[in-house]
């Protein structure tokens, strides 16, 4: 079985693939001061719950946006599995074609989201990604990354409004039943989750009027997807296992590569 590991600046992804099949997947808070037993002990109890034993791991591969998490990661991967990950980055292969004035800095979830939309839903392509940040990744007809759009997440968003005042509470992030609040909670929600799709609607619009691609897919994923999707007409599909996809085709590539 095949452990994809997907380390968020919020969230740790963890999914584990029987073949083709994905078995199980878990989410877990990204903490930098955990150290390697720690996430090793929460990540074998959660395996067991779902009645996966750690002998039946027999692959590892990792994507982190968090450099500092990296070491502990690997480390737990080789102290509890035995098994030292592949990890996205230079000299692995992705298949995707990066334009960009320096491929080194774009970030491991974007290839890795790009990969997997091309190779599931074709291209021309857009990833939309609502996690600590809100990112868009273009991808071409030939598999070509040609740009990204980086955005404050939603919830980055709401965090930002709580703690930079002195009144706003801590809301549920919901659409309100009108643009015109109410109340605080309301207003917030309006503002937050409107003002996200108006967001997504210019960007895409944009990006079509300045491609061409008129008949670009629109794939979201991210905890606030679905939300999202609802207040918007250019998302053609939420897909939140899209990453852990994208770790698998880009494991199995490498492995058939060294065979």
């Amino acid at each position: 079985m095949l452990l994809a590991i997907d380390v968020g600046n919020t969230n740790i992804k963890y999914g584990v693939f029987d073949k083709d099949r994905l078995a199980a997947s878990f989410r877990v808070a990204s903490q930098l001061k955990k150290t390697a037993d720690e996430y090793g002990a929460v990540l074998t109890n959660l395996l067991v719950t779902s009645g996966i034993g750690v002998a039946q791991i027999d692959g590892v591969i990792l994507s982190s946006v968090i450099p500092s998490l990296n070491y502990t990661i690997c480390h737990m991967c080789e102290y509890f599995f035995k098994i030292k990950p592949l990890v996205i980055g230079p000299g692995v292969k992705t298949g995707l074609n990066i334009k960009a004035d320096n491929p080194r800095e774009i970030g491991a979830d974007i290839i890795v989201n790009s990969v997997a939309a091309y190779r599931k839903y074709g291209g021309p392509v857009a990833v939309i990604d609502f996690g600590t940040a809100t990112t868009f990744d273009i991808v071409t007809e030939k598999g070509e990354l040609i740009g990204c759009i980086i955005a404050p997440g939603i919830k980055t968003s709401l965090e930002s409004l709580v703690h930079g005042t002195a009144q706003l509470p801590m809301i549920e992030l919901a659409a309100p039943k009108s643009v015109l609040g109410k109340n605080t909670e309301g207003a917030m929600q309006a503002g937050i989750v409107f003002g996200m799709a108006g967001l997504v609607e210019r960007i895409i619009r944009t990006v079509k009027s300045e491609t061409g691609y008129t008949a670009l897919k629109v794939i979201a994923t991210g905890g606030m997807g679905k939300l999202i999707k609802e207040e918007v007409t250019c998302i053609d599909a939420v897909d939140r296992t899209l990453t852990l996809e994208g770790l698998k085709y880009i494991y199995d590539l490498n492995r058939k590569s060294e065979a």
